[in-house]
């Protein structure tokens, strides 16, 4: 039976397509086993929050309630940093508020939906990976070396914030950090890759100004870009759809809106890995990807 309900979101069936097609690939490659999470909807990441906080709340818990009560899981796992983060804030909400849990669980009846118990954690990708494989399970897995590719591993704001609501975070050795997060940085490293020392991995992109001041979240992504750069990085290592079409778009918009060009390259986590284990780069939708790295890679000798 499959270890996890995968929870894809909308971010995954849109613009993050590429994360989506990589994360199948990886996960069947490494032999995992996971399952769609069924009739699941969207976790109320941008507007609904700003109409009522509780339906945000009762949208995300909806979905570990099917988990639970129509698949028999007891673990949703969320690629995307939004819907990772929201539904960690509600199984954090509901399990410390009994009001906000008596008012989910009213919702549910209502609306004829299952009733969430409090019986589901979420894990975002990074942590199920390191759960189920761990580093020296990737690296006794690999067929290409990534070959030293400097990267600098960008995980965004929201796979570590609030702190409160992410519990098993920073809880000693084998954990990981809400400070200086690491398990990106463990897993490509253990396939050859060489990490930079990046001091902007959990900075903001602006995603959630793109539509309402470009300008800012240009300059935002331009910080990353060139601090990675700075810091000798080829390849900026994303695990959020949001943060890395961000960073893809505003690349381009650095350079034909503002005349300032960078060239870092910007790939999933999951097509790097996906590489070093031997998947085509069709497979892992490389060229679906804005941010052009196939010459690159062709260079590195990895494809």
């Amino acid at each position: 039976m499959p270890k996890v309900a995968y929870y894809p979101g909308c971010a995954l069936e849109g613009s993050g397509g590429p994360y989506d097609r990589s994360t199948r690939a990886l996960v069947k490659a490494l032999a995992l086993e996971m399952e769609t999470l069924h009739d699941w909807n969207c976790c109320g990441a941008m507007e609904v929050k700003n109409i009522h906080p509780m339906l945000q709340t009762y949208m995300s818990a909806r979905n570990m309630a099917i988990a639970a009560d129509k698949m028999g899981y007891d673990t949703v796992m969320a690629p995307c940093n939004g819907c990772y983060h929201n539904l960690k804030k509600a199984e954090y909400e509901l399990a410390t508020s009994e009001t906000a849990l008596a008012t989910v669980q009213d919702l549910a009846k209502r609306a004829d939906d299952p009733v969430y118990q409090g019986d589901v954690r979420t894990v975002h990708l990074l942590e199920w990976l390191m759960e189920e494989v761990g580093a020296e399970g990737i690296k006794a897995k690999i067929t290409k070396n990534l070959h030293g590719i400097r990267i600098a591993n960008y995980y965004g704001c929201m796979y570590t914030r609030p702190r409160q609501i992410f519990p098993e975070k920073d809880q000693g050795p084998g954990s990981e950090s809400s400070h200086k997060p690491h398990f990106m940085d463990d897993l490509l490293a253990a396939a050859g890759a060489v990490n930079v020392d990046f001091p902007l991995k959990t900075a903001c992109c602006g995603g959630a100004h793109t539509l309402s001041d470009s300008d800012t979240s240009t300059q935002l992504v331009l910080n990353i870009l060139q601090a990675a750069e700075e810091c000798g990085a080829q390849v900026i290592a994303t695990e959020c759809p949001t943060c890395h079409s961000g960073l893809e778009m505003h690349q381009v918009r650095a350079e034909t809106q503002f005349g300032i060009k960078t060239g870092v390259k910007i790939l999933y986590f999951t097509q790097l890995l996906g590489l070093a284990l031997g998947l085509s780069a069709r497979k892992l939708a490389i060229h679906e990807n804005v941010s052009d790295s196939l010459d690159f890679l062709h260079e590195k000798g990895i494809l």
